[in-house]
């Protein structure tokens, strides 16, 4: 018997760590300080999404991701020079 690395991944959880390894890998090339923040931020928004997202709601996870390969794209790009965020938060219980 072989040791065991853990549990048996999914096509899609392989694609959300591939993801955000992509994230951290891409914050390598950029000045400390943005590094600091790109790491902060996807580290947040990883965590945020993984207890606010149900893991059976596979057409929302899939917008996720290719959400996060645009950024990841915008990121990576030479013509990136410095990272700003927008931080939007809407009420979901809002009656109108």
């Amino acid at each position: 018997m072989g040791a065991s690395r853990g549990p048996r991944l999914s096509g899609m959880q392989k694609q959300v760590l591939a993801l955000y390894r992509g994230f951290i890998r891409a914050a390598r090339s950029k000045s400390p300080e943005d590094r600091h923040r790109i790491e902060s931020f996807v580290s947040a928004e990883f965590r945020r999404n993984s207890k606010l997202v149900d893991r059976k709601n596979f057409l929302y996870i899939e917008y996720l991701l290719r959400r996060g390969k645009k950024q990841l794209e915008q990121i990576n790009s030479p013509a990136t020079l410095r990272l700003s965020s927008l931080n939007l938060r809407f009420c979901e219980n809002r009656k109108r």
